[in-house]
């Protein structure tokens, strides 16, 4: 199967902004919440930072952000937005 590139790079930020309390393989591996990979409510809201930054998108904090539960839901949302990352 291969591998889809914006997860890759979602999976790599959220590492990023954990501080070192998850890496990018244990988020690709988890089938979870992100919360139970270890990933705190400071680390969802660098994450958001990052995200914005990053693919140019703006999450509104005071709305429904379920679809940051877990990594699947999080890269949907985000490719339902029009965000794609090239892999070559």
């Amino acid at each position: 199967m291969r591998a889809d590139p914006l997860r890759e790079r979602v999976a790599t930020l959220i590492a990023d902004v954990s501080g070192g309390e998850v890496s990018a393989h244990e988020v690709l591996e988890s089938t979870g919440p992100l919360t139970a990979s270890g990933v705190s409510s400071l680390t969802f809201l660098r994450l958001i930072d990052a995200l914005e930054g990053e693919f140019d998108v703006f999450f509104d904090l005071d709305a429904d952000l379920d679809f940051v539960e877990d990594l699947d839901s999080l890269v949907a949302h985000l490719t339902r937005h029009g965000v794609a990352v090239g892999d070559g």
